[in-house]
């Protein structure tokens, strides 16, 4: 079979499934990304770069399309020359969100077509308006927001059918589009990301090796930002580490930001808050790690006592899985994305987003606890094995959406009718 895959950050969300495809030599993978210096054996890997220059007078509202419509336009010329070089996949693959995938059916009208559908953007019971204490909605929020949708809108005409990785972004679609889209998260190797009780970790500036007994609290985030509640987090520390006094936390995450906006002011968030607590918050004790390479990043998660993990009602990120695979004791927010698979003192704890007290009051359960929390923890893990192993559940799962949309069945869309009734959100 032919795959063409679209993704401007190769390989992304499609690095399990497509290294199962490359397994089999009868498969031939054709990849459209932008520049990056990834590589995978086995696939042909092509580069598009849009025009980046905007047309003068162009309305602000149109800020998140006008270069969706470039990337759309550099994927479908590479498009056109593998068709004029006679490549015609069997199935074409894309995330849809910057716009890439949005001409392909223009080149292979009779390809089937399946987009990443990964969020839709709503003025209530989302991200937008969560946080009030970062930003303020605007006048013509709503407007800017239904523009925002205008390439999932257009995708979801162009598209055969659609993926997404949690019940709940799949509810944040509109109702007339929700059948046509399968929840499949997009997997985690469980076999990889699992506890280790023989731990050890010589941490630079801890001044000692740490191990499972020492009592670490954990947070991760791709960017320390708001969105993932570092703010939150870091507010926590002074009285979580004034109650714990042998305690050390380790974060990573780089300082940049990811979603939302960045402070006017230059800063880092990770500078501003550091600031704004100034002497009441023991900075020896908290060490920030940066961006990791995956070894030390799994080190750290198989290390942890307590793992903290928040975020707004957004895309569930994947270091919350993978925390729950290596046996790590989540506290988590009490949002949508965590509550489809955090349920309180069963796999983990949950906290209001906002109550720093809350999550020093669960981190000292945790820690008080005789064992930690061992069942919770075995919960965890059992979750994320039954549930987001890649190899036994997302990468299977994938294969038979793909075939039956290559051979003209109709898709399973894998709903959880007990998960759709939980996670709410439902839009119009």
């Amino acid at each position: 079979m032919r795959y063409l895959f679209v993704h401007q950050n190769f390989p992304a969300q499609y690095r399990q499934v497509v290294q199962d495809l490359v397994a089999d030599p009868a498969n031939e993978i054709v990849f459209l990304t932008q520049p990056n210096a990834k590589t995978m054996a086995g696939v042909r890997k092509i580069e598009y770069r849009p025009e980046l220059s905007a047309p003068q007078g162009m309305s602000p509202y149109l800020g998140p399309v006008e270069p969706a419509m470039r990337n759309a336009e550099a994927v479908w010329k590479v498009a056109k020359q593998l068709a004029a070089e006679g490549f015609r996949p069997d199935l074409m693959v894309g995330h849809n969100a910057w716009g890439e995938i949005l001409f392909l059916k223009d080149v292979w009208p009779d390809v089937p077509l399946l987009g990443l559908f990964e969020f839709f953007y709503r003025a209530k019971g989302a991200d937008a308006g969560f946080d009030l204490s970062i930003a303020k909605p605007r006048a013509d929020a709503d407007a800017r927001l239904r523009i925002q949708n205008t390439v999932n809108l257009l995708g979801l005409d162009a598209a055969d059918w659609g993926h997404c990785a949690t019940h709940w972004q799949r509810r944040q679609y509109p109702r007339v589009h929700r059948s046509r889209i399968s929840v499949i998260h997009e997997g985690i190797d469980t076999a990889a990301v699992r506890p280790n009780p023989g731990i050890r970790v010589n941490l630079a500036g801890a001044g000692r090796v740490l191990t499972p007994e020492d009592e670490v609290i954990t947070y991760v985030s791709r960017s320390l930002e708001p969105y993932r509640g570092f703010h939150i987090f870091m507010r926590s520390l002074p009285e979580i580490l004034r109650r714990r006094p042998a305690a050390t936390v380790i974060v990573i995450g780089g300082d940049d930001v990811s979603y939302g906006g960045a402070l006017s002011d230059g800063r880092t968030f990770r500078q501003a808050l550091t600031e704004e607590l100034g002497p009441r918050l023991d900075i020896s004790r908290v060490h920030f790690l940066g961006r990791v390479p995956f070894e030390q990043y799994l080190a750290v998660l198989q290390l942890s006592s307590v793992h903290i993990y928040l975020t707004y009602p957004f895309v569930l990120s994947w270091s919350m899985i993978e925390a729950m695979s290596a046996g790590c004791m989540v506290v988590g927010s009490a949002t949508p994305p965590v509550q489809e698979v955090i349920a309180d003192g069963v796999n983990g704890l949950l906290v209001d987003f906002f109550s720093t007290t809350q999550i020093a009051d669960a981190v000292d359960r945790v820690l008080d606890h005789p064992n930690r929390m061992r069942a919770q923890r075995e919960a965890a893990r059992r979750t994320a094995v039954l549930r987001f192993d890649a190899k036994t559940i997302s990468v299977p799962r994938f294969r038979a959406l793909f075939d039956a949309l290559i051979e003209g069945r109709q898709p399973e869309t894998y709903v959880d009718p007990r998960l759709d009734l939980l996670v709410g959100g439902d839009g119009a």
